[in-house]
């Protein structure tokens, strides 16, 4: 049976179409209270269904938000997606979601689908890259931005500008101080560890894993240590498994408590820092399938500090951040405090758990 219409509406309350959509489509310009009653009741006695697009232009506004993550089953993403939503919801709308992987040729097809769908603004949330390989999609996804903010749309940015952009107006940026809580974490790591460092990062060119490092890196020169190796990897728990592989070896090789026989003479133990908690999960799971143990036989940390750590075992050292509080500041609209043009700030914390403890026998 095919779906009633506007006209179909129109002509059982006895009005124009015109008359019809203004009471329908949600227009400022509405008619007497008993007219638009009668148009109501019309369609719901023919089950009419309106078209949001004609009500988006009615009222200049479409009620949707775009949100474009890399990975929403990736916890990280998901806890920012539930502040987008929270925030969503107070202003009466709904959010549009696209995962991209990171793909900045990705991500501007999905600015173009929202764009014509008229959203209202746009969430992207995920690291922005420098990578060379990326440069061509970076300035594509770039101009696609220009182009939707020049006709009206607003865009929110976790982390980093977006790539090329020419100009600041319309866009809103969440900033998080990836670098300055990684290097407090470094120091406080410093404070009680002996042995060496590894950082697990991303890709080189990833600006939040290059924040994070650089930072690490500056803790650890401030502490008066020599800067630690870096191995890059995939920015995931994939990632971080064939870093701890990498790492379990190298630990198996200096005797590591558990490979090493019980007379052995146990070395300062290895200090490994993840860019983030995905990966630090990732790379205590390959430690693990190599017969070694946190915190005795290496210690690990990462950072974001993702709802997924609440069951981990033993408990993660991390860098706390406001997860759904970003999401919901990365709305434009929903946030206040700006530190700057269309920027605004939030705060992490370094905590410190079990993975980063003096060695000894793992919590069970």
């Amino acid at each position: 049976m095919a779906a009633s219409t506007l006209t179909e509406v129109a002509r059982l309350a006895g009005v124009s179409p015109a008359t019809a959509s203004r009471v329908l489509n949600g227009s400022a310009r509405t008619p007497g209270p008993d007219i638009a009653e009668r148009v109501r009741k019309a369609a719901d006695s023919l089950g009419y269904i309106p078209n949001a697009q004609a009500q988006g232009l009615a009222k200049s506004s479409s009620g949707l938000i775009g949100l474009i993550v890399h990975d929403i089953a990736d916890p990280y993403f998901a806890a920012i997606a539930r502040g987008v939503q929270a925030a969503a919801r107070h202003q009466n709308k709904m959010v549009l979601l696209a995962t991209t992987a990171g793909s900045p040729a990705d991500e501007r097809a999905a600015v173009a689908a929202f764009a014509a769908r008229r959203a209202d603004s746009i969430v992207i949330a995920g690291s922005r890259s420098a990578r060379t390989a990326d440069k061509q999609g970076n300035a594509e996804l770039a101009a696609e931005l220009d182009r939707y903010c020049r006709n009206g749309g607003r865009v929110g940015v976790v982390g980093h500008a977006v790539v090329g952009a020419e100009s600041d107006e319309g866009y809103h940026v969440v900033g998080v101080p990836n670098e300055e809580l990684a290097a407090e974490l470094a120091r406080e790591l410093a404070a009680s560890h002996a042995g060496e460092f590894v950082i697990i990062a991303g890709p080189e060119g990833l600006l939040t894993s290059d924040d994070r490092v650089r930072g690490f890196q500056r803790g650890l020169a401030d502490a008066g240590l020599p800067p630690a190796d870096v191995l890059h990897t995939g920015f995931d728990r994939t990632g971080g498994y064939e870093a701890g592989m990498e790492l379990a070896a190298r630990i198996g090789a200096h005797g590591g408590s558990g490979q090493a026989g019980a007379e052995a003479a146990a070395p300062p133990r290895l200090c490994i820092f993840a860019v983030n908690d995905v990966m630090a999960i990732g790379a205590t799971a390959a430690l693990r399938s190599k017969g070694l143990r946190i915190p005795r036989d290496a210690a690990i940390a990462g950072f974001d500090d993702i709802e997924t750590l609440r069951d981990f075992r033993p408990a993660l050292s991390t860098v706390r951040l406001p997860l759904e509080e970003i999401g919901r500041l990365a709305v434009p609209g929903a946030g206040s405090g700006t530190v700057g043009a269309g920027t605004v700030g939030v705060t992490g914390e370094v905590t410190l758990r079990r993975s980063t403890e003096p060695g000894g026998e793992p919590a069970s």
